[in-house]
């Protein structure tokens, strides 16, 4: 989008959404003023209206968003309700994060050799 407010104060017709290609829908500008780029992402086809802060939509964006600003490192926010920054280099053919985080799942994986 041409601008941050327009990211932000997007309302997309997520039944529309479902029928586009793909399974997320990502929104972004440059950053207006602290960020190099500003987005939100949304998945209602994995019945995720709007994911609050997502990193796999960010190993999407920081390779365009990279080229645009010519840095290898950005600075992101994602504009979501809950919001969050996320510290990005494009390192190669690998896009590496960075942020605050909170545990929300912890497994064991037993594999029988």
């Amino acid at each position: 989008m041409e601008r941050e407010d327009q990211v932000i104060n997007a309302q997309p017709d997520l039944e529309k959404v479902k029928a586009l290609d793909g399974l997320l829908l990502h929104i972004t500008s440059k950053g207006k003023e602290k960020y190099d780029c500003v987005s939100r992402t949304f998945a209602p086809k994995l019945a995720v209206d709007e994911d609050p802060v997502c990193g796999s939509g960010h190993c999407h964006l920081v390779p365009l968003w990279s080229k645009k600003v010519g840095k290898k490192e950005i600075s992101a926010y994602q504009a979501s309700s809950r919001g969050g920054v996320l510290y990005c280099e494009l390192s190669g053919s690998r896009v590496k994060l960075a942020g605050q985080a909170a545990l929300y799942s912890r497994g064991e994986l037993c594999i029988e050799i």
